[in-house]
């Protein structure tokens, strides 16, 4: 069985991290399998968002702590090695993730650990059910949030929040994480999925050039300034609005109000 399942049901894409047997743990063929599931949808023109679960009770816990004790896979080499390995290993999926210009839905379905609460903060929306748990727990095992996790938990929740999180390793339930603005909504637990499908569709109705390019005005003016942020708005909106799907929403706009 592969360790990440897709399947394409019209404009919504689902991922499925599919270890249920290691809590969908990461190992190297995860990675690989999960970098190849974007790179499929992303190349699907049909496909405007994408959902991201794990199979069975857990969405991910993160690093498979055998291969931790056996320092094998992702964890096997001297520092040197190491290093290397997650430069070209799992780092690419916060680049990756960065990169994908489709929206991204978490469906969490249970404990979303370490870098599975990693994996969960690449999403652009995070329904949690309202068994799922999280923590940033690096520091339990002797390690730190070394797959993007620092700059994308400081992102979501703010530094000082994040400090909080990452410094205790302690772990919150969903209503703690809705407080803090770590997940979107909370759901009960045989909903999540399709509270999160509900939601994709949502996106997939819009026109997709316009959703793809409201994503990127917002990632990409986060961290810049007013005059930085207004140059790019300014460029992607001047392309958008000379699109079909642009003429066609506002014809339809007009006729929904009667002004046509």
């Amino acid at each position: 069985m592969p360790d990440v399942l897709y399947e394409s049901t019209g404009p919504v894409a689902t991922i499925m991290l599919n270890r249920p047997e290691a809590r969908n743990a990461y190992s190297d063929a995860m990675v690989d399998e999960l970098l190849s599931a974007i790179d499929r949808a992303d190349a699907d023109d049909a496909v405007r968002s994408v959902i991201v679960t794990g199979a069975g009770t857990v969405f991910s816990a993160g690093g498979d702590l055998k291969a931790m004790r056996d320092r094998t896979g992702m964890f096997e080499g001297d520092p040197a090695e190491l290093r290397k390995q997650y430069r070209r290993g799992l780092q690419q999926l916060p680049r990756r993730f960065d990169q994908f210009e489709k929206p991204v839905v978490a469906a969490i379905n249970g404990a979303a650990i370490g870098a599975g609460l990693d994996l969960a903060l690449m999403a652009d929306l995070r329904i949690a059910s309202e068994e799922a748990r999280f923590g940033s727990t690096f520091a339990r095992v002797g390690l730190v949030p070394g797959d993007g996790g620092a700059y994308l938990l400081t992102r979501v929740v703010g530094f000082a929040k994040a400090l909080d999180l990452v410094l205790t390793a302690r772990i919150i339930d969903a209503h703690e994480a809705l407080a803090m603005d770590l997940v979107t909504s909370v759901t009960p637990a045989d909903q999540v999925v399709d509270t999160a499908l509900e939601r994709a569709h949502q996106i997939a109705e819009l026109p997709p050039k316009a959703v793809q390019a409201a994503k990127a005005c917002l990632y990409r003016s986060v961290d810049n300034d007013l005059e930085t942020a207004l140059q790019l708005t300014a460029a992607l909106q001047a392309t958008v609005q000379h699109t079909d799907e642009h003429d066609d929403a506002v014809k339809s706009m007009l006729e929904r109000l009667g002004k046509a």
